[in-house]
C-alpha cells in the first residue's frame, strides 16, 4: 500500500498535467452539481410557467460560460491574465451572440420609447399583424393580410426577432393617432347626373363618417402639439376626373384602422342603393363593349364557277 502511494506520487511529479486535468475536473462536477441544484430550487419558487423556463435557462448559460472562463484561466496557467482572458471571451462571444444580444437590447429599447406594445397594429419587415406579446427576444404577431384580403387575420402567428426594429422602419396604425385615410373609387357613365351623384356621394358621407371626423379632430390636435406636423383635412373629400371609361369619383376620409373593410362595405352599398334608387339619372360606367349596330355583309356568289 505504502509502495502504490510512493508509485502515484512519483507519477504525479513526472506527469504534473494529470493532476491539473483531476482538479479542473473536480471543479466541473462541483460546478455543474451547483447548476442542478439552482435549477431545482428555481422549479419549487417559480410557478410561472415562461418565467421559470427562462430563469432556469439563464442559469444553465450563465454555469457554461463560468467554466469556459475556468478552464481558460486554470490551464493558462497565468492567473493575472485572467482580466484579459475575460475580455478575449467575452468579445468573442459578443461576435458569436450578436443577434441575440442586439434582441435583448432591441426588447429594452421598444420598451422604453414605446415603439409598439401588445395590442398595437404594425407591419414591420414586410409582416403586418397586431402584437400579442413582447418579450426579451421576440416579437409575437397575429399575421393579417397575406392570402387573407383587406385587415383581416390570416390566423398564423409569427415571431419576429426584436432586432428588426434597428434595421428597418415600423409602421404602427395605432399609436397616438389611431386613425388612417383610406379611398373609395367609382365610375359613372357621362350621361349620368354628375351633380345629383355628388351630392348623394357627398351627403352619405357625411352621415356615415361623422363619428370617426369628430374623433380623428380630437386626436389629430395632440398629434400636431406633440409633432412637427402640419394639420391636415379630417373632413371627407370628394373629387372628379375623366377616364376613358366614365367619370370617376374618388373619395377620401379618415376611419378607425380597424374598421376600414366594415366602413367601405356599408358607404358602398348605401351609394349603391341611392344610385339606384334615381330612375336611370345616374348608372355606374363598366368597361362593357355595347355593339350600336351590326354592320351589313354583302355576298355575291358565282353561279358560272365550276366546282
Amino acid at each position: 500500500m505504502i509502495q502504490l502511494q510512493e508509485n502515484i506520487r512519483q507519477w504525479i511529479i513526472e506527469y504534473p498535467i494529470i493532476l491539473m486535468i483531476a482538479k479542473f475536473i473536480g471543479l466541473l462536477l462541483i460546478v455543474l452539481l451547483l447548476i442542478k441544484l439552482i435549477r431545482v430550487y428555481l422549479k419549487k419558487k417559480i410557478s410561472n410557467t415562461a418565467m421559470r423556463y427562462k430563469a432556469q435557462k439563464s442559469i444553465e448559460v450563465f454555469g457554461y460560460l463560468l467554466l469556459i472562463l475556468l478552464g481558460l484561466s486554470y490551464f493558462s496557467g497565468v492567473i493575472k491574465d485572467f482580466p484579459l482572458i475575460i475580455g478575449i471571451t467575452t468579445a468573442g462571444l459578443a461576435f458569436a451572440l450578436q443577434e441575440p444580444i442586439l434582441s435583448i437590447v432591441a426588447s429594452i429599447y421598444i420598451v422604453l420609447l414605446k415603439v409598439y406594445q401588445s395590442g398595437d397594429r404594425i407591419e414591420i419587415n414586410g409582416i403586418k399583424g397586431d402584437v400579442i406579446d413582447v418579450d426579451s427576444m421576440y416579437t409575437t404577431m397575429m399575421e393579417i393580410g397575406e392570402w387573407i384580403s383587406g385587415d383581416n387575420y390570416s390566423g398564423r402567428i409569427v415571431k419576429l426577432s426584436n432586432a428588426f426594429v434597428f434595421k428597418g422602419g415600423v409602421y404602427n396604425y395605432s399609436q397616438d393617432f389611431p386613425f388612417v385615410w383610406d379611398e373609395l373609387n367609382l365610375s359613372i357613365r357621362y350621361e349620368s347626373d354628375v351633380e345629383l351623384a355628388k351630392s348623394i356621394v357627398t351627403k352619405i358621407a357625411s352621415e356615415i363618417l361623422s363619428e370617426f371626423t369628430l374623433r380623428s379632430k380630437a386626436q389629430w390636435k395632440e398629434m400636431v402639439s406633440k409633432f412637427y406636423i402640419e394639420d391636415a383635412q379630417l373632413e371627407p373629400t370628394l373629387a372628379i376626373s375623366l377616364t376613358d371609361n366614365g367619370i370617376l369619383f374618388n373619395l377620401r376620409y379618415i376611419v378607425d384602422y380597424k374598421k376600414r373593410r366594415s366602413l367601405k362595405h356599408l358607404l358602398s352599398d348605401r351609394i349603391r342603393i341611392e344610385f339606384e334608387n334615381t330612375n336611370g339619372k345616374i348608372t355606374f360606367a363598366t368597361t362593357t363593349i355595347e355593339l350600336i349596330k351590326i354592320p351589313d355583309i354583302n355576298v355575291k356568289v358565282d353561279e358560272n364557277r365550276n366546282l
